[in-house]
């Protein structure tokens, strides 16, 4: 079962992509009371390393080894997002039941779909990452013996005082309204994947900025068999949904 001595000093968000993860890491920044670290798995798979604290990582036990140094040191809250699968995540039972607090994030797939392919048209159908993201959670629900907090990003955006109410107290945290609204700004941390973070720099809080112009997702022979795949594991996840 969960230790919440520990699980209250490393907090992982895990999203599929484009759910509005990033919006989630700017007000657990602007909270003050956690370190906060932005994909680290990502940032391994894509780049190769990941640095924690000034120590570089280059597989996924030394990132899961700096990642509990540093929150033996202070609260750390780390985000990420299952475009990649990380079997080394998976297999650490200890970090999946025990060493942290594990939540979810979930937005239909065919708004992150369409909203993958408006910055990278040469998406692949693992890189929607519900199915990744499904095969976590139930890591997660069988090393803990309990569901994890799943939150819906639609949810999240029409109602975000409740929804981040729940989860502080969830993970056994205060709840800081202040933390709902910040100064639009690009972070440092977001740098070598700025591209995808633009939203989110503008940002000044949870706010769904409208586009206009995605792509017609049902339309497309190619993104609709991506949605007709990941669709399923969203339905799964979003039946189990903090309903706030």
């Amino acid at each position: 079962m969960v230790n919440s001595e520990q699980s209250a000093r490393l907090v992982a968000l895990w999203s599929a992509p484009r759910c509005r993860s990033t919006a989630f890491f700017r007000m657990m920044s602007e909270r003050g009371d956690f370190t906060p670290v932005h994909e680290p798995f990502s940032y391994l798979a894509e780049f190769g390393v990941s640095e924690i604290d000034g120590v570089p990582a280059e597989d996924e036990r030394e990132l899961l080894t700096a990642l509990r140094a540093l929150a033996g040191r202070q609260p750390v809250f780390f985000k990420d997002t299952t475009d990649e699968r990380y079997p080394g995540v998976l297999a650490d039972t200890d970090f999946l039941g025990r060493d942290a607090r594990h939540v979810f994030l979930i937005r239909h797939p065919r708004q992150t779909i369409a909203s993958y392919y408006a910055i990278n048209p040469e998406m692949t159908c693992d890189q929607v990452g519900f199915e990744a993201l499904f095969e976590l959670f139930e890591a997660v629900r069988e090393q803990t013996g309990q569901p994890p907090l799943l939150i819906d990003a639609e949810d999240l955006m029409s109602d975000p005082e409740a929804v981040i109410s729940a989860f502080c107290h969830h993970v056994g945290i205060d709840f800081k309204a202040e933390a709902l609204a910040w100064r639009p700004q690009a972070r440092d941390e977001w740098q070598p994947t700025e591209r995808w973070h633009r939203d989110a720099s503008a940002s000044s809080g949870f706010a769904a900025p409208h586009k206009s112009d995605y792509v017609d997702v049902d339309a497309d022979e190619v993104l609709s068999g991506y949605l007709a795949h990941h669709l399923p594991y969203y339905e799964k996840l979003r039946a189990q949904r903090l309903q706030p």
